[in-house]
């Protein structure tokens, strides 16, 4: 029952922190196409473009600025009409707003503040209106913070659950063998030495908990993967299992928290 529990919550953390993981990469790749075009009422003059730049900075990460006239704008439109911008021949550029194009950082941190930023980026001197996909992105931001949370909750989970499981387990094996414990007292063996095959089961409840935990895991990642890529978000977005280094202090963290787990129980009951 120690090693199933054990199983199940390093199952749990690894599978939040894998979405969580995720979702921080496919963040990054959708931030690619992630724009907030801010329309003026009027153009800014270069001189005065170093001021914008220094404003919106302070606010947010950004990975570029872009500050587009009427005429860009204009050209912009035409290119886009392809074979059709000859309706354009006969109009000037006065019809078309003033722009400034805001790339935000491509991390999630970032995506997560979209709504602050846009709400910020309105108080500027001229701006008018403010658009970017407002819809999907805090969506987004959202539910990644919802994943964050349940990554700490379910981390904190491991913590108890490893320590108080493989502790309790430790403190049945000494209250099975507390006349052979005693005898061993009676005939001189050092604490070491009593101590000793209790410690090494921790361990090895830690080791085949988290093993098992973690080699679950990957076939259930393993078996999505192949099960729902195709056409559609899951096309566009790469996603990948936990990282050698994660995957690592998982292992060894519950290796260390069950082993803790035992030197407490023996030190507890034993009065070592």
């Amino acid at each position: 029952m120690t090693l199933i529990t054990v199983s199940l919550s390093v199952l749990i953390f690894s599978f939040f922190s894998l979405i969580f993981l995720n979702l921080k990469q496919a963040g990054a790749q959708l931030g690619e196409n992630i724009r907030l075009i801010i329309y003026l009422d009027h153009e800014i003059p270069l001189a005065v473009q170093p001021q914008y730049i220094k404003k919106i900075q302070s606010f947010n990460k950004v990975e570029k600025i872009v500050f587009k006239s009427r005429d860009a704008a204009l050209a912009h439109l035409s290119k886009q009409l392809g074979q059709d911008s000859d309706v354009l021949a006969d109009l000037n550029s006065d019809f078309l707003p003033p722009s400034i194009e805001v790339y935000p950082a491509k991390d999630l941190e970032s995506l997560s503040r979209i709504k602050q930023f846009s709400d910020f980026l309105t108080t500027l001197p001229g701006a008018q209106k403010v658009q970017y996909g407002r819809e999907w992105i805090e969506r987004l931001g959202y539910f990644t913070q919802l994943i964050k949370l349940i990554v700490l909750l379910s981390g904190g989970l491991l913590v108890l659950t490893a320590t108080f499981m493989v502790s309790s387990t430790i403190r049945l094996t000494v209250v099975s063998r507390n006349n052979e414990l005693e005898i061993l007292r009676i005939l001189g063996a050092s604490k070491s030495y009593i101590q000793l095959p209790l410690i090494i089961e921790g361990f090895l409840q830690g080791i085949l908990g988290s093993a098992i935990g973690l080699l679950c895991m990957h076939f259930l990642f393993s078996y999505v993967k192949s099960r729902f890529t195709g056409p559609g978000l899951l096309s566009i977005i790469h996603f990948s299992f936990l990282p050698t280094p994660i995957t690592a202090a998982i292992l060894l963290i519950s290796i260390f928290l069950c082993t803790f787990g035992s030197i407490i129980s023996i030190r507890k009951f034993l009065n070592l």
